[in-house]
């Protein structure tokens, strides 16, 4: 599953974001190709999964598959949304 995740420059943010994501996916048994990159940038990765924060929610073409997150670091948070989403996607749910 490739998954990118956003924020406004792409260094670091998503960066860390990216780190704790691979780690929550690596913990579920789930194996993805994750990126992270600059909100200018994001909508054209082709991605099957974009994790950002609300404030760059908008930025998304209607059908994307987007996962709204409530912090870029504090992993129980991102997990609180983003583990339905990854058991979704891989088919546990």
């Amino acid at each position: 599953m490739k998954i990118v995740t956003v924020c406004g420059n792409g260094i670091g943010s998503s960066l860390l974001l990216r780190m704790k994501v691979e780690a929550i996916a690596a913990s579920l048994g789930i194996a993805v190709d994750a990126e992270s990159c600059d909100s200018n940038a994001a909508v054209g990765k082709g991605a099957d999964l974009y994790v950002t924060v609300k404030e760059f929610e908008d930025i998304f073409p209607q059908g994307t598959k987007v996962c709204i997150v409530k912090s870029y670091t504090n992993r129980k948070k991102i997990e609180e949304d983003l583990v339905p989403v990854l058991k979704e996607m891989s088919g546990m749910a």
